[in-house]
């Protein structure tokens, strides 16, 4: 793909900072745009099986909107994305007590985490590039980290996103993307009609403040059963793992057979009436699947004008287990000095 990436000023911050939009398009009517505040995915625009063309992912219709936003839309989180508990954690020893800002627990890196920088952005070819340097004791966090965050975009309608990581200390990094999918166009109201797979027979067993217990349920015969395709809205209410509580899904799918550092497919999901698909490949041992639960009231003013309901999408956040740090049965979330952490999520956008 030879396509050039057109890229333009967005506005500038108070600091007097660039915040930019860059912009691809394929052969295929496929055309994503993303941004270095957060090194967010802003835009993805694709075809229905008869041509007509919707943005299938939520987003906001100026980037300052891009700084207050409960929901992490299209963002990429950390230090560490999803809930450490209590906000403590221990390496090497050492007690770190980080924010508590969502309830008692940590989320996505605390109110000043990775979404919510501006990153340094620049174009390799066919790709962009973000570039962030955290400093040692960001947020709480021990070491200097540097992260890149690399988007790309294939004729084949694949869009992928490569994380890389170095630190100077052990400290703990879980890296997601947190976009919502609405495959129906992000302003077409909720995605309970939109159907599920995923190659997970377990789901993490969650407490009633949505930390890890440190069990896996078995999905079978539960509202949780992704295995075949499944509506999203028809377990909706179920008290089965605090659904209800957690008013939806909210809750993290383990892959089944995963393998350090290879690709594998965890799910697809899809939207009958347009035929559009999407299917996530991710090097990571599982996703966090959110559907929406809190949208309604927190969101700034959408890029079509409106304000989105709860459900309004769905994201499907590829990473390692919430709280890891805390459970010593869970893939280890810590990177040490001269190691490096490199994890890659694929949305592969298609109709059927």
């Amino acid at each position: 793909m030879n396509t050039e990436i057109e890229q333009h000023v967005w506005g500038m911050t108070p600091e007097g900072e660039a915040v930019i939009l860059y912009t691809w398009r394929n052969g295929n009517g496929c055309e994503v745009q993303v941004c270095n505040l957060g090194a967010a995915m802003v835009s993805v625009k694709c075809p229905d099986r008869d041509g007509n063309v919707a943005d299938v992912i939520l987003g906001y219709r100026d980037f300052a909107s891009y700084y207050n936003d409960p929901a992490c839309s299209g963002k990429s989180v950390g230090r560490v994305a999803n809930r450490i508990a209590g906000g403590h954690v221990r390496v090497d020893g050492v007690d770190y007590n980080l924010e508590t800002n969502n309830g008692p627990n940590h989320l996505h890196g605390g109110s000043h985490g990775f979404g919510t920088k501006l990153w340094e952005g620049r174009i390799e070819t066919n790709r962009v590039v973000f570039a962030l340097v955290s400093e040692d004791g960001d947020s709480g966090y021990p070491g200097e980290l540097s992260v890149e965050a690399a988007y790309d975009l294939d004729d084949d309608n694949n869009i992928c996103i490569t994380y890389v990581a170095q630190s100077s200390k052990l400290t703990p990094v879980n890296l997601t993307n947190h976009t919502y999918w609405n495959l129906a166009g992000e302003s077409s109201g909720d995605i309970l009609s939109h159907e599920l797979r995923l190659n997970c027979s377990h789901v993490l067993e969650m407490n009633d403040v949505q930390i890890p217990t440190g069990r896996l349920l078995d999905v079978k015969g539960t509202p949780m059963d992704f295995t075949s395709f499944r509506r999203l809205g028809d377990g909706i209410a179920s008290e089965f793992n605090h659904i209800r509580d957690f008013r939806g899904y909210d809750h993290y799918f383990v892959l089944d057979g995963w393998q350090r550092n290879i690709l594998a497919e965890i799910g697809e999901l899809r939207h009958a009436a347009s035929g559009r698909k999407v299917t996530v490949l991710s090097s990571q041992p599982g996703a966090m699947v959110y559907t929406g639960n809190w949208l309604a009231g927190g969101c700034p003013v959408t890029k079509s004008g409106g304000r989105y309901a709860d459900y309004a999408g769905v994201a499907i956040e590829c990473q390692n287990y919430p709280d890891a740090v805390n459970h010593d049965n869970f893939p280890s979330s810590l990177l040490a000095p001269g190691e490096t952490y490199c994890q890659k999520i694929v949305f592969r956008l298609g109709v059927e």
